[in-house]
């Protein structure tokens, strides 16, 4: 059952937490969108157009005509894998968990929270915002909307590293085949257990932290700046244990492990296609950790997300010892089949969920309006008299 919704007794607080339950105004503000627009197509020819002839590979744009079409077809059948997997997971994580959520209304939460991201990014906040709404207007309370929100990246990104420690291990000791530079294996396979460490010791956090300090400090400046400071790593260690009793039950989270594992399969399975497509060799292992080692560049702040993962994952995989010309068509294509193509399907999904949300919005009023008309008193029949003339 979801958590009492308690509102911060501070102001500011309330008001910055009544700000996120209103509808993203995504496409309302003109003049943010068609700036954002401006700077994805400007980055967008840098990345496909300028950069190359910069560094001497031309061909590398010219080869994107020139792949096969059966793998590229396969690596769009993948794409659609990456797409349900994405689905499954969060419907594992909230659609069957605090609030029924079917799958056309789990479609809709993800695809258009994805197409808000690719976007608007500013780190994924775009996709965070929107998520967030809409799991408010679906009847989750606010700690419980956040926490969810936490277990669903725990659970993706545990995969995510557990996978960049396993296979930059195996590759470096020759268990699987392939060039293991040490920058490019055991480097980032510690890294990645670093963070792994991180959230095993933030999921330690009591979950009642804010209740403490704010007992310990009543009414005082110093207690209500160290709850408002707690709330953070309470959520984020209050979602981390969420998303490790997801691991600990494979029955109740099968659904959730499964969507998480399905989607980096898939997109490392759209990244192989098109290695596929251009007659690249590679190994498998390769494939694995350049990818999760590319995709790393996300972190680096740019619009949309465009321009650091490209030149990442090219980079990673040139030093791989990969020809760059095919290096650059098969990431450009996946780019293309993994990155653009959420983006038309995800803002149809972004106008259907105000929709579905507008409809749950006449749903939770309706009980609402009968509960209020059963407590009103019943009124007296009043005596009515007719005379006949």
């Amino acid at each position: 059952m979801p958590e009492p919704d308690h509102r911060p007794a501070d102001p500011e607080a309330q008001e910055e937490e009544d700000r996120l339950d209103v509808e993203p105004s995504f496409f309302q503000d003109r003049r943010r969108l068609i700036q954002s627009v401006v700077v994805v197509l400007l980055l967008v020819v840098a990345i496909y157009v300028l950069v190359p002839q910069l560094v001497g590979v031309e061909d590398g744009i010219e080869r994107l005509g020139r792949g096969h079409n059966g793998w590229i077809a396969l690596a769009f059948g993948f794409s659609v894998l990456m797409f349900f997997s994405y689905v499954a997971l969060f419907r594992g994580v909230v659609g069957e968990q605090v609030v029924h959520l079917n799958w056309r209304e789990s479609y809709e939460i993800t695809m258009a929270g994805l197409a808000m991201t690719r976007i608007f990014s500013a780190g994924g906040a775009g996709g965070i915002v929107l998520t967030y709404w809409a799991l408010r207007k679906a009847g989750l309370t606010r700690r419980e909307s956040a926490a969810r929100m936490v277990a669903f990246l725990v659970l993706l990104y545990t995969v995510y590293m557990a996978t960049l420690v396993l296979d930059g291990i195996l590759l470096r000791t020759g268990v699987f085949s392939g060039p293991a530079p040490l920058w490019l294996t055991i480097v980032p396979a510690a890294v990645a257990a670093g963070v792994i460490v991180v959230f095993l010791l933030l999921a330690l956090i009591p979950g009642d932290v804010e209740r403490r300090l704010a007992s310990a400090s009543p009414e005082t400046l110093l207690g209500r700046i160290g709850v408002r400071l707690a709330m953070v790593p309470a959520t984020t260690a209050k979602g981390t244990r969420l998303a490790m009793r997801f691991v600990a039950r494979p029955r109740r989270g099968a659904m959730a492990l499964l969507g998480a594992v399905g989607f980096w399969a898939s997109n490392i399975a759209i990244l192989w296609a098109s290695f596929k497509a251009f007659d690249v060799d590679v190994s498998g292992a390769v494939v694995v950790q350049g990818f999760f080692v590319g995709m790393a560049a996300n972190l680096i702040p740019a619009p949309s997300g465009v321009g650091p993962v490209d030149a990442g994952m090219i980079g990673t995989f040139v030093l791989f010892g990969l020809p760059s010309s095919g290096v650059i068509a098969a990431v450009l294509v996946y780019r293309l089949i993994a990155f653009w193509l959420p983006i038309p399907p995800g803002i149809i999904a972004f106008f259907q969920l105000r929709r579905t949300v507008r409809r749950w919005e006449v749903q939770q009023e309706l009980p609402a309006e009968a509960a209020e008309h059963e407590r009103r008193p019943a009124e007296e029949p009043r005596l009515s008299l007719h005379f006949k003339k």
